[in-house]
């Protein structure tokens, strides 16, 4: 298994007490999705995106990583071969666990976009939309996140890397968000084994050759144990 890639959805970070969207409780349930996160959310009323995401940019900011988080570092620093991670989560703890060269096809809560120029920058921890930006000084700030009906960052390496890979693994994904939940077929017309491991099966389960359930906090590191040992 000389490259491994390792899509990763916010399922990874549940037990860090950061919830999905489809979650019966948490800020997303105080919100419309429609008004939140989408660009035309956005354009109706900046201010209530941007008071949804600087909630948001708290609550990643108090989050520790959690043992699944940890054990994707871990697989990272002692494989023989590539690991790459490729995630949806916008949280940033996967760098906070120890993990290196993430790609972040949804972007990151920590950064900040100009609608006008594109010019990217640290974000501070509120943001409001007339915030000029650093480059142009356009008062055009927007969180540097994907919003539904956006292309997602980074597609032609992610779809590189999934050519290339051995093992292809999702973590905590619900199948429910393309192009991510295509990620398995692509692997799998590469030659890849491919893997779920989630708390329970997804909408795409039947497309992967193994399954693994139960809280990734578990699992997760029982898995990695496994690659590095050779048994997978």
């Amino acid at each position: 298994m000389d490259k491994i890639v390792i899509l990763t959805g916010a399922g990874i970070s549940a037990e860090s007490g950061l919830g999905t969207f489809r979650d019966e409780d948490g800020l997303w349930t105080r919100y419309p999705i429609e008004d939140v996160a989408t660009p035309e959310g956005f354009a109706r009323n900046p201010a209530l995106v941007q008071e949804f995401y600087n909630q948001r940019r708290v609550q990643a900011a108090r989050a520790q990583p959690n043992a699944a988080h940890r054990a994707l570092a871990q697989l990272q620093a002692q494989h023989g071969g590539e690991v790459v991670i490729v995630t949806q989560n916008v949280d940033g703890l996967h760098e906070k666990g120890g993990a290196t060269g993430v790609i972040h096809m949804h972007g990151e809560l920590a950064r900040a976009l100009c609608n006008a120029c594109g010019h990217r920058w640290d974000a501070p921890d509120t943001m409001a939309p007339d915030d000029p930006c650093p480059a142009c000084a356009a008062p055009a700030t927007r969180p540097d996140v994907v919003w539904f009906g956006e292309m997602p960052y980074r597609m032609d390496e992610i779809f590189a890397h999934l050519a290339q890979a051995d093992l292809f693994a999702a973590i905590g994904t619900s199948g429910n968000v393309y192009p991510a939940a295509g990620f398995v077929q692509e692997a799998a017309l590469a030659g890849a084994h491919t893997v779920e491991l989630n708390l329970e099966p997804s909408v795409t389960v039947s497309d992967f050759a193994e399954t693994r359930f139960g809280p990734a906090s578990e699992i997760v590191p029982d898995w990695v144990a496994a690659v590095l040992a050779g048994r997978v």
